[in-house]
């Protein structure tokens, strides 16, 4: 069993654009959002992947994610629920970490969240100075309720 454990943070200023080692952009959409087990259809640049996550207990869940080729992804994109999210992703690493921020664009323009993943839940890490509060637990940032926040009113 795969398991993520990750902390969520909303970005209070651009300076990780000069820290980012790279960017890349992203697509992604739901076929199913489920909070119990949401399935995600993704492009990375020029790559496909579908990811089933199981329900988040705190900081971790259980987190399945397999390469498929990119036509189907965008194929199967066109069958998600909701809007698709578009976003570029930076990686920026920060004394021996590497932070995944998220720029959205499009209907979510001007949402920037930093991500984390660590290797247990009480891991400790140095947090960046363009990293602020902490959203780590609260569905409203989950990237399933983002675009479709009334089906996502029951995790609340």
């Amino acid at each position: 069993m795969a398991i993520e454990i990750e902390h969520k943070y909303l970005v209070k200023n651009d300076s990780f654009k000069s820290l980012a080692d790279s960017a890349v952009d992203i697509r992604q959409g739901y076929l199913n959002r489920d909070p119990a087990r949401t399935v995600r259809v993704r492009t990375k640049g020029d790559r496909g992947f579908i990811t089933v996550k199981g329900s988040t207990s705190g900081d971790t869940r259980v987190e399945y994610e397999y390469p498929v080729p990119y036509g189907d992804a965008i194929a199967m994109l066109r069958l998600c629920d909701g809007t698709v999210i578009e976003k570029r992703r930076y990686l920026v690493p920060y004394h021996g970490k590497t932070w995944e921020i998220d720029e959205f664009t499009g209907s979510l323009q001007g949402l920037v969240v930093a991500e984390i993943e660590l290797e247990s839940s009480g891991e400790s890490y140095d947090i960046p100075p363009f990293v602020g509060r902490e959203v780590t637990g609260d569905p409203r940032y989950y990237n399933s309720c983002l675009d479709a926040s009334i089906l996502c009113d029951s995790f609340h």
